[in-house]
């Protein structure tokens, strides 16, 4: 059977410098499986080319597995060990350029240093946009000091990957259920909300040319758009003003991947309310398994328009392939 072309977005790497921050994860999986992951993350020849051949991946964004330097605390260490992450992506990308493209790794404690090496990486190193692993010291990307960093970003015209970190804190609504913290629940809850803020906050209003990516078909948001327009009607919103609806931000300034999400259901919800435009093909490699994203989406009731557009039409439209 002939396998529709794909382009995949939410593939990771691991360098081993990166192992320590990587690590800072643990609590969120089980012990018996953390870390089983590490040989496939730092391959980039036969194992990682195998995955894609399989199910017809023509083209894997590599990301470095987070939180990355995010984690850091010491800025100037956090923006140096950046551009060395980026250095080692680019070099594999370099060898097969087309097979791997690259988001940049961002030591966001610094935002005039997160745009500047932002710049260097879609300009000299060829990479398409960046993924940040949500906030970053407690500070997330609504805030006032990264102005200097969504001017860049609409400057350069590349998406900023949102992925999937923990709050700076653990509140009292996970205690005794371990399980919710992390990919069952957490992470959507974090970075959803994080997604929220930009919304709310005008982040698009100011820099309209921003694009935006959230994996797992969108974090359960496409699912309450309705509700985000009639709520945020009522909301206690102090100075807070929108020039558009919730939902229009959606339409104009986000998409979503497929990664780990491979159910029929919330893919039609995400291409009914977002549009068939704004939905790409995810693996999120090698969290889940390659065979069971290819599978899934070659089976999924689209009509083969929709398949080939979240396959690779989109992604080669945003990322300018």
């Amino acid at each position: 059977m002939t396998k529709t072309p794909k382009i995949a977005l939410e593939e990771h790497f691991l360098h081993p410098d990166f192992v320590d921050y990587w690590a800072t994860t643990a609590p969120n999986i089980s012990p018996s499986l953390f870390g089983k992951a590490r040989t496939a993350l730092e391959d980039f020849g036969e194992m990682r080319l195998a995955a894609m051949d399989s199910i017809g991946v023509e083209r894997a964004i590599l990301s470095l597995a987070g939180p990355g330097v995010q984690a850091e605390t010491r800025t100037d260490t956090a923006v140096r060990l950046a551009r060395k992450a980026n250095d080692v992506l680019a070099e594999q990308i370099a060898r097969r350029p087309e097979r791997y493209g690259g988001f940049a790794h961002l030591a966001m404690q610094s935002p005039q240093d997160a745009a500047d090496e932002l710049e260097r990486c879609v300009r000299e190193l060829g990479m398409q946009g960046a993924m940040v692993n949500g906030q970053t010291g407690g500070a997330y990307l609504d805030d006032d000091r990264y102005a200097p960093f969504w001017e860049r970003v609409s400057d350069l015209e590349v998406p900023v990957y949102i992925h999937p970190n923990n709050p700076p804190e653990q509140t009292h609504m996970y205690h005794a259920h371990p399980e919710l913290w992390g990919p069952v629940w957490s992470w959507t809850v974090e970075t959803a909300t994080h997604a929220l803020r930009l919304v709310f906050a005008g982040t698009f209003d100011r820099y309209p040319g921003a694009r935006l990516v959230l994996g797992h078909l969108g974090e359960t948001l496409p699912y309450l758009m309705w509700r985000l327009d009639s709520r945020w009607d009522i909301s206690n919103r102090g100075e807070m003003r929108l020039e558009r609806k919730p939902s229009d931000y959606f339409r104009q300034n986000i998409w979503v991947t497929t990664s780990g999400m491979c159910a029929d259901a919330p893919l039609r919800c995400a291409l009914d309310m977002l549009g068939p435009e704004r939905v790409m093909f995810s693996v999120d490699y090698p969290f889940e398994r390659s065979a069971e994203a290819g599978d899934w989406i070659e089976a999924a009731p689209l009509t083969e328009r929709e398949r080939a557009q979240v396959c690779h039409e989109n992604a080669r439209a945003l990322l300018k392939l």
